[in-house]
Formats: structure tokens, sequence, C-alpha cells
């Protein structure tokens, strides 16, 4: 096993110490790095200089340059096409180019307000490779003293253009930069558009500085003047506020749509001001029923006081399948699959009514082993009203409608240790706050679990003295609220910009029952309240997720993912524990992948004995995963992630006798309970769906004895000692 670890290692030394010059002409040079320093200002960012270096470095990953360097010039043999395709190419050093970059970042300083700035270059030559350090001493900058107006007596305009100063980004004291007027001219034009000024626009804005008799501020006129040209001549033109006139919507046939919804979410409305807010906001009421390929709000002057709105929504797919497939494997010959199919139609009672059916499966199995099996199906459905239901849409003026969502889904799971039937219905909302905050708020939510335990596994938990793994396994009612909240920058299947998300949920149950528990029948033996011949369970439980992604190198196609996660749950009241399905587990596709799902903690604790299938649950969770992404050649991509976390659990007074100290969450030493692993994984990305492979190894697991908990290279490959999975989409 060392023996093919060394190779792996010499291999990848190997790529990364080839030549990555070897196929340049004579007297060309590769472009090694461009690097930036500011002298007179070490805290300004040179990450706003770069881009405009004419140019730029290679971004490949370094052995990947090297493969390129394996082709034979000028042969067409498979070596030198397969460099071609799978390598990255050197940049040849351009000479030629250097002036213009001069240019270029002298024009951007002076954009940022920064005048007659001072740029020297240093070309290093080591070898075949150069290195362009690029000095700059930033110039002159100037502060507003003073601002006069200029602005046209037209109206209302100069009045309403004074009660907006306020907001100005143009005042005394800030520093002059075109960056500055340029944002100030889009700020006010979009202001005045909203006023009813619908022809409003930045060439409207012309700014005349005085820097000659000022040593470092400037004296500044602020000048408002529309100008149209005929036969050359330029006259100026009064400024005047529009109103709505004709309002249209026309839609496609195809699509069977009752007309009042769109009335009814439309905000734009004949006889009244101008405003682009309204427009936009209309826009986004009908972009969020996600029915229509596109949606054009075509604008038009009618005459000189009114301005025509043709809404114009064009025709898409109403109904389709989706399918998912998870698998997942580890040396202990352990294997799971996951599939999943989907039906959805957005167009149900032709009024924006989304329909979703989904089912789905978890196969698990040894492989030459037929008792070790678990197997489980379950089938979902929801139904979502693009309104609050009762409530007409119009009465709302927010451009993000809720939507009402009702959900009803069951599920059966059979393993040699029970049986377990879950029903379940909710009715919440579910909207937008604005483009990047969703939330889910579900007032109503129930769950009916059936639990049909083998008596043999009932027997062993009871001989050794488990209640709270006993208690868990308990047929009960699910009875409460729900709240979640998510923001995020990005919600593509598959994101080619830098994004970052918090996710935060929170469900309570059993707290109205509880008011009315002296109705409901206490069971001697269980010592709880009951509701429909089972026990009503009791808890609070969270979960926190924050996320980030950056992206870099050429065309960003490089990319550094970072999650942590962290949940809790406690149970109270008429619970001793926390109901199985709403404990928390870690391990598989979308976390630790070193390990298989579930196959983890609680703390140190070893695989539970009782079960043949790996089921390993706690009441808090800690992970933290880090991925980096990059470009192989086609649709192929590689990854590279680090992983840590594990589950414990929380105190419980009602098991005083419980001795199980490892499984407790301790904060003095929990890190010494967390488990780690990395691992190395392959991506096919075809833009609208990503599949991917990973790989993982175990690095550090805390359920081995204190001094064997760090596993050695020599027993990656070894049983249990890593586990591979694929999936759709990127794990986080």
């Amino acid at each position: 096993m060392k023996i093919r670890f060394a190779l792996l290692a010499a291999l990848i030394l190997c790529l990364s110490a080839c030549s990555t010059t070897r196929v340049l002409q004579p007297g060309q040079y590769r472009l090694k790095s461009n690097k930036v320093k500011v002298t007179n200002a070490p805290q300004f960012s040179t990450s706003q200089i770069t881009p405009y270096i004419k140019q730029q470095v290679s971004s490949g990953w370094s052995p990947l340059m090297s493969i390129y360097n394996w082709q034979t010039p000028g042969s067409d043999d498979f070596i030198s096409r397969f460099a071609r395709k799978v390598g990255v190419a050197p940049v040849v050093y351009n000479a030629s180019l250097l002036p213009s970059s001069i240019e270029n970042i002298d024009k951007h300083l002076v954009y940022l307000g920064y005048y007659n700035s001072q740029i020297a270059t240093r070309v290093d030559t080591v070898k075949r490779n150069v290195v362009v350090n690029y000095e700059i001493e930033l110039g002159r900058r100037y502060r507003i003293d003073s601002v006069f107006y200029s602005i046209p007596d037209d109206g209302d305009f100069r009045q309403e253009f004074y009660a907006d100063t306020a907001s100005s980004l143009v005042r005394p004291g800030i520093y002059l930069s075109e960056s500055l007027l340029e944002q100030e001219s889009a700020r006010g034009a979009a202001y005045f558009r909203d006023l009813g000024y619908y022809d409003f626009n930045k060439s409207f804005y012309t700014f005349v500085a005085d820097t000659l008799n000022h040593a470092d501020s400037t004296i500044l006129e602020y000048r408002i003047e529309r100008f149209s040209r005929n036969a050359g001549e330029a006259t100026a033109k009064p400024l005047r506020k529009y109103t709505i006139g004709d309002v249209r919507i026309s839609r496609s046939a195809n699509i069977p749509f009752r007309d009042k919804v769109l009335t009814d979410l439309n905000t734009v409305k004949p006889g009244q001001i101008y405003s682009e807010s309204e427009i936009n906001k209309t826009y986004t009421r009908l972009s969020q029923l996600k029915l229509f390929n596109s949606i054009r709000m075509e604008l038009e002057p009618q005459d000189s006081q009114r301005v025509s709105c043709d809404i114009r929504l064009s025709e898409s797919r109403q109904r389709g399948f989706k399918v998912q497939l998870e698998a997942s494997s580890n040396s202990s010959g352990l294997i799971g699959i996951s599939p999943q199919l989907s039906f959805f139609h957005k167009n149900l009672f032709h009024g924006g009514e989304w329909l979703n059916l989904g089912f789905s499966g978890n196969f698990q199995t040894m492989i030459g082993n037929r008792d070790v099996h678990s197997t489980e199906f379950s089938a979902a459905s929801s139904l979502s009203f693009p309104r609050i239901l009762g409530i007409p849409n119009r009465v709302f003026r927010s451009a993000y409608i809720p939507r009402t969502e009702i959900s009803l889904s069951g599920s059966y799971q059979d393993r040699s240790e029970y049986k377990r039937s879950i029903a379940s219905l909710s009715l919440g909302l579910v909207g937008n706050l604005n483009k990047e905050l969703y939330y889910s708020i579900t007032p109503f939510q129930f769950k009916y679990v059936n639990v049909a335990a083998d008596p043999a596994f009932i027997l062993q938990l009871i001989e050794k003295d488990n209640l709270y793994l006993l208690r868990t396994f308990e047929s009960h009612v699910d009875a409460g609220v729900g709240v979640s909240l998510q923001y995020i920058t990005n919600t593509d299947i598959v994101p080619k910009t830098p994004y970052h998300y918090i996710k935060l949920s929170l469900n309570s149950s059993g707290n109205v029952l509880s008011l009315f528990k002296n109705s409901f029948r206490y069971d001697e033996d269980l010592r709880e309240r009951v509701v429909l011949g089972v026990p009503f369970s009791q808890y609070v439980r969270g979960e926190l997720t924050l996320g980030r992604t950056l992206r870099f190198g050429r065309n960003d196609n490089q990319a550094l993912a970072m999650r942590l996660l962290a949940g809790a749950g406690f149970a109270y009241g008429n619970s001793s524990a926390l109901p199985f399905e709403q404990q928390f587990y870690v391990g598989g596709s979308n976390s630790l992948r070193g390990w298989q799902i579930r196959s983890i903690g609680p703390g140190f604790a070893n695989a539970s004995q009782y079960f043949t299938i790996p089921s390993q649950t706690g009441d808090l969770r800690l992970e933290a995963n880090l991925e980096y992404r990059f470009p192989l050649f086609w649709k192929l991509e590689g990854a590279l992630f680090a992983e840590a976390g594990n589950i414990w659990m929380l105190s419980h007074s009602a098991f005083p006798e419980w001795d199980d100290e490892w499984e407790f969450f301790h904060f003095s030493d929990f890190y010494k309970s967390l488990a780690a692993d990395w691992g190395l994984g392959l991506r096919v990305n075809l833009d609208f769906i990503l599949l991917r492979l990973d790989a993982g190894v175990k690095v550090h697991d805390p359920s081995r004895p204190e001094g064997q908990r760090w596993i050695g290279s020599d027993q990656w490959l070894q049983r249990n000692g890593f586990a591979i999975h694929f999936g759709v989409g990127y794990p986080f």
C-alpha cells in the first residue's frame, strides 16, 4: 500500500515539476505573473487595477500547464493531441502590450479620482519566465469644497430636485471622481423616472469642476439640462411628467390562463403617474409565476403626456419530469442507492397553480449478506397557489406575493429492526421578501408516525437499559409550527459566479397540544399524554447553515466553496427524547464523504450494536466543509475537499442512569471527537446539470481507541477506510 501512495505522490510531483516552457519558440518567454504595488497607499486594493493589465497570466492548474508541454511541436500524434486538448497553454509574453497596459491603468485611476499618477514597470526574467512588476504612485485627489446647482424651473421639477439633495452622492467633503459622478447620474435618473419623468436619463446630467485655483479641493457645478437637436442645433426642451395611458396584456393562446389573475398581479393602471418602480414591480410579480419564457414590458409615448404599456407574455413548458440519483459505497461492502422521480405542472387550474408529485426510494444492502438491508419508499405531493387563499392579489402592493402551499406525503421504511410508516400534512406560506431573501412559514404541520419494532430489537434495548433509544422508536403524533429563512445571492442549478448564503430553520412541536394536555389520556406505562392512541411529541429544533463560494482564475473557472453547519434539538414536556426522524446525522454524499450516511457518532461512540446498517443519530450537529473546484478538460471538473464534524447527545435529565458519557457534548473537549476526512472528486458539468463522483478517505475517526484515531495513508484503502459517492449537483 505504501508503494502505491509513493508512486502516486511521485506522479503528482513529476507533473508539477515538468517544464511549462518547453514548447516555446526561440526568443519567446512565458508570462509567469503580474505584480502590482502601490507605493504611497499600501491600503489601496490592487484588485482594482489588475483587470486593466492588457496581458493576463494563465490561470490553469499547474500540472495541466505541464501536460501541455508533453506534445511535440508540429506533431499530430496521439500524445500531442491529448496534451493540446487537456493541457493549458503558457501565455507568451508580449512586450508590445506593456504601453497599452500602462495607459489602461492610468485611465482607470483617473476614473477613480487619482490624477497624474506615476506608473513604472520592471520586467524580471528568470530563465524563460517573465514577471512584470507595476509600481504605482497614486496621483492627487481633490475633495469637493462646494456644490452649485443649475436646475431648470419646469413645473415641480426644481422643487423635487432640491427635496432629493439629501440623498445625493455628490456633496462637500467627498473626493471627486468620474466614478462618483456616474453613480450619481444613474441614481438621480432612476429617482426622477419614479416621479413620472418617463424619458429622464443619465445624459441630462452635466458636471463642471474648477480645480485650477484650489490646491486640493474643487468647486463643482451640478447641472440638469435636456436638449434636442434639429438641423444640428441644440434646443432646450421642458421636463414634464407622464401618466399611464393604454395598458394591454397579450399572451399566447396556447397557454390557457384566467385573465383575472394577470389583472390582479398587474400594478400598472391607466391614469396613474408613470413610475419605473411600478413597471418593475409588475414584471417581478409576473416572473414569480414561472410560467412564461419571457415577459416584455413595452413602453411607448402615446402623446406628449401619456405612455402606453404593452405587456407581452410568451409561452413556456407547463409540465415535465425530473430524475435524480444518488449512490454510495464504502470499503466494508455496504452500498446504497437513492433514486428520485418528480412530476411538475405549473398551471394546474389555469391560474399559475403549481403541482409537484415526487416519488423516491432508498435502498441499502451489504454485498454478500442479504440479511443486511434497508428499504424505503416515499411519495410526496404539494399544491401551491400564487396568493394567500381568500385574499386577492390586488390587495398587496409589494412586488413579491406570498404563495399558499398545501403538502401531503407518506413514507414506508422496512429494516430488520423495525418497520415505520409516516403520514404528513402541512399548510403554509412561502415567498420572497426580496430577490435574495426567501421565507417559509408553516403554522400547521401534522405528522403521524407508526413504528412496528421487532420484539428482539425492543428486548435488546430493554436489557441494555437504553430507554432513550427505546423512546425514539415509539409511535407518536408530531403537530407544530415551522419557520425557515434563506438568504442566497445565486440560485442557479450550476452557479458560475461567487455567491453566499445563510439558511435558518426553526421547528416547534406539541406546544399547542400541551395547552390541552389535561383533556388527553395519560398512559401510565409510557408516562406520556396520548393523542389518537399514541403520545404527542414536544420539542424545539433549529438548524443554521452558512456558506460561501469564491471564484477566481481565468474567466472565474476555479472556485473555493466553504460551509459551516450547526443544528440542535431538545425534547421536553410530554417527550423525553427527540423523535428519531428529527434527530441529526452526518456522513453521505452531501456531508462527510469519507463515511456512509448515518455512520458516525454520537461523540466517541462506536457504531451501534442494535442496527445491522448504521443509524447513528444525535441531538446536536456541527460540521465544516471546504472544497476546491477546478477545470480539467471538456466538460470535466476536478475537486479536492476536506471536512470535519460529528453529532452528539445533549444532557437528558429523564435518563439519569445513562452512563455513556462518550456520546455527550462537552464544550471543553468536543474537538477531540470531531471526525475528519479528505478526498477527490470528478464532475461532469453540462451547465443545466452537474453529475459528480466523490471518493473520501478517513483521516480522524473518533470511534477508535485513543491513540489510534489518526489514520495513516497506509490504511486509507483498507476495509472501512474510504467511501465513494455518486450524486447530482454540488454537495453544498
